[in-house]
């Protein structure tokens, strides 16, 4: 089991961070929404602590409220290629201190929780839009370790 301690401060933050990051992105996507994406971003984290024990990391990570930091994003462009590097980042650090099935269990929440950011708020009458999946897709690559479309 992966824990806390396996990691540096700096390792952990990026890991603490990163389902929040992907959420945020989703949530930067595309206009509107803002309110009930946050919501949604907070109930994702509510709902994995009721799968409690599953994986000893995600345990941890859900324990406490979403943490993200903007790292000094001013746009919604500059906070989607930050996140994304530090999805990359976190998705590195996992791949080397994590089980195998600790990092799935950490990539499918960090993409359920960008999935259901995107699906809070219907955007041009869809529940997910275009700009949404495209950024959904970038998430899910950036997770897995490489750029999108790779």
């Amino acid at each position: 089991m992966t824990g806390k301690a396996d990691f540096t401060e700096e390792e952990w933050q990026l890991v603490v961070e990163g389902p929040a990051t992907a959420g945020m992105i989703l949530a930067t996507a595309d206009s509107g929404g803002t309110f009930r994406e946050t919501w949604a971003l907070a109930k994702a984290y509510s709902d994995a602590r009721a799968h409690h024990g599953q994986s000893e990391l995600l345990d941890t990570i859900v324990s406490s409220k979403p943490d993200f930091d903007k790292h000094g994003a001013h746009s919604g462009t500059e906070l989607k290629d930050q996140g994304l590097e530090r999805l990359r980042e976190t998705a590195a650090v996992l791949a080397q201190k994590a089980a195998p099935d600790e990092l799935d269990a950490y990539r499918t929440f960090a993409v359920d929780v960008a999935t259901k950011v995107a699906s809070a708020h219907e955007e041009h009458g869809e529940r997910i839009s275009p700009a949404e999946q495209a950024a959904l897709d970038e998430v899910k690559a950036a997770l897995a370790g490489s750029a999108a479309g790779s």
